[in-house]
């Protein structure tokens, strides 16, 4: 089944920077080569840059988007920040700001959510793991 968006998560997507496909089951494979669209949330280039910033990973996350824009065609959702922003209002199941927002930008569509955030999966119904 074509599923048009799907949203990756920031661990998701700094993994397939790092390791590429590696370490990807075949059922995730196969969900990201069914997707038309890979998605981000602009939260997740600002997360990749704290990450960055506290040394934690290497990378800054303009290098990692941009790699990853050339070597997947990933996108950086432009949905309205207010119409997200509305939606984040609604997940009080968190208070990590981060997941509120990449989370509320997949929902505006009911898109699939690339995680393995287990908080997400208890009340996102859209998130997807595979492993």
């Amino acid at each position: 089944m074509d599923r048009p968006e799907l949203y990756l998560d920031t661990h998701v997507l700094v993994w397939l920077y790092a390791q590429g496909l590696h370490g990807f089951n075949q059922q995730t494979i196969a969900l990201l080569d069914s997707a038309t669209y890979l998605l981000i949330s602009p939260m997740v280039m600002l997360e990749i840059e704290y990450l960055h910033e506290v040394k934690k990973i290497t990378r800054p996350s303009s290098v990692i988007v941009q790699y990853l824009a050339e070597k997947i065609d990933l996108t950086v959702c432009e949905k309205s920040f207010h119409q997200v922003a509305v939606q984040a209002l609604e997940m009080i199941w968190t208070r990590d700001p981060f997941d509120r927002l990449i989370t509320a930008q997949a929902s505006l569509d009911h898109s699939p959510l690339l995680t393995k955030d287990r908080i997400i999966h208890q009340y996102y119904p859209h998130a997807v793991w595979y492993g």
